[in-house]
């Protein structure tokens, strides 16, 4: 009898998510023209580029040299930029803002756009406590990672619209 309750009680809610549209991410929808890509970006070991190459390679997506490339894509800008927002009585910072820009565009073998240069945007505010520093400090690391790691989905999101031929 607790089988069954629980079986049905487990049919009831996978009706309901599957309802609601729900569903679990599978893999990328990317454009044929991907499967040998180059990346062209300043830095390829910061976070953002080293998060896009996972991503792609776990989507079929091989990286590999100009001359091999079917697909090149570009990354001309990945910065991140802290800021101060708020200063304290005793003049210390109080509060920042992390901010994480990225643009970004596809091109075919022949350097038509495949995607036209997009622009993403992601910043989360961090208080900044004196007594904590070195908790601070790992706390931006984990804020700068988790911004990397939300663009670099976004990114991917954006190239599975892409359909062949049509920038």
């Amino acid at each position: 009898m607790r089988l069954l309750r629980a079986t049905l009680t487990l049919l009831a809610l996978a009706s309901l998510l599957g309802g609601c549209g729900f569903q679990l991410r599978g893999e990328a929808d990317l454009p044929p023209e991907m499967a040998l890509t180059q990346m062209v970006v300043e830095d390829p070991y910061s976070t953002l580029p080293r998060r896009v190459q996972t991503l792609l390679e776990q989507n079929g997506v091989q990286f590999v040299n100009a001359s091999r490339a079917t697909a090149v894509l570009e990354i001309p800008v990945n910065e991140v930029v802290t800021q101060v927002l708020t200063i304290g009585d005793n003049a210390r910072v109080q509060e920042y803002r992390v901010s994480h820009t990225v643009q970004f565009r596809l091109l075919d073998a022949g350097g038509a756009e495949l995607l036209s240069m997009q622009n993403l945007r992601q910043s989360r505010d961090v208080s900044f406590d004196e007594q904590k520093i070195l908790a601070t400090s790992r706390e931006m690391e984990y804020l700068r990672d988790d911004l990397a790691e939300g663009l670099a989905r976004l990114l991917v999101s954006r190239l599975e619209s892409v359909t062949a031929g049509s920038p």
